[in-house]
């Protein structure tokens, strides 16, 4: 598809926090592979993003490229979509300087993500501004980026209001520089770990896209699942399992059959577990042999990352450069 036929342009960014797990997968990843033919996509490894809660960095680098092997293996394509690494572009520390003096901060402490984040914050010395500011930063990365469109979820709406308002509360003081970049609802459905909590890296409980295949297995035979079935013989009640949400996404084509096995005590949940551990494997061992290629080809990995940065700076310059002269900076 020719360039010029696209939609519009799209920017969405990914925090290396490690490698990805099938949560990332469904909710993001499997998107923007979609997205990156109908649209200009630009996709950002968001590295600063990754400072806002946390002090450890020993990982980083690495996470870079475990998140960019990710990207490439499930089929984000560098010759389409531009890929890059926020803090290789100074740049966006600078833009994000300047809106945070134009951005009040009320807005900022009403952000959905700033109260949830300031209650997980372990550090005896408190939150730092970096939390705060997220938003602004956020905005920066779409607004330096010219992105016109942004996918995202009905619960992260907020945010992208707030780069609206950061638009607007710009172009107001100084001079049409932006455009109010709209949201792509995109459907992203709530992966529980094994644990039937949020899966998390920090929590210990995700599948992640790179584990092998007995890990897979190992993960999911000990899932959680219906808590209301303490027995074999017991009738279960698969809307409420872990397990049957898996098997919705990755073994759809057996849904009705295992849900009536379920609920008629047909079928155990170690059979039900076996059955989804084998769906899953299949289901990502494209995946698995498209990463074991990038793994060993750590120069691709640098070029692409070098191309990405390059095309990526182009843009950043060009807004930066326009947004100074409106603030009379140059």
């Amino acid at each position: 598809m020719e360039k010029n036929n696209k939609k519009g342009k799209i920017l969405s960014g990914i925090r290396p926090t490690g490698p990805c797990h099938i949560g990332h997968y469904e909710a993001i990843l499997k998107n923007w592979v979609r997205l990156q033919y109908e649209y200009e996509t630009t996709y950002e490894i968001a590295d600063l993003h990754a400072l806002t809660d946390r002090t450890e960095t020993g990982d980083l680098n690495e996470n870079i490229y475990e998140v960019l092997i990710d990207l490439l293996a499930v089929g984000i394509d560098p010759e389409v979509s531009t890929i890059f690494v926020q803090s290789h572009l100074p740049q966006h520390s600078e833009l994000h300087l300047l809106l945070s003096m134009i951005t009040p901060v009320p807005w900022l402490e009403r952000c959905p993500t700033y109260k949830e984040k300031k209650q997980d914050i372990q550090s005896g010395e408190g939150m730092g501004y970096g939390l705060l500011g997220y938003p602004v930063l956020m905005a920066t990365d779409i607004l330096i980026h010219k992105g016109e469109y942004v996918p995202v979820g009905e619960d992260q709406l907020p945010h992208l209001e707030l780069t609206r308002e950061i638009v607007r509360r710009f172009n107001h003081l100084y001079d049409d520089v932006f455009v109010e970049p709209q949201a792509i609802l995109t459907e992203t459905p709530k992966i529980l770990g094994v644990d039937n909590r949020k899966m998390s890296k920090s929590y210990g409980n995700a599948i992640f896209l790179k584990d092998t295949d007995d890990d897979i297995r190992a993960k999911i035979m000990i899932m959680i699942t219906d808590p209301r079935r303490a027995y074999r013989k017991d009738p279960g009640h698969p809307e409420e399992c872990n397990v049957y949400s898996f098997h919705l996404l990755y073994n759809s084509e057996r849904t009705g059959e295992i849900a009536e096995a379920c609920r008629n005590a047909g079928i155990g949940c170690r059979e039900c577990k076996a059955e989804l551990a084998d769906k899953v494997i299949e289901v990502f061992s494209e995946y698995k042999e498209r990463r074991r290629y990038f793994e060993g080809n750590r120069e691709l990995l640098d070029d692409i990352i070098r191309e990405g940065d390059k095309k990526a700076e182009a843009v950043a310059s060009d807004t930066l450069l326009r947004v100074k002269r409106a603030m009379k900076l140059v």
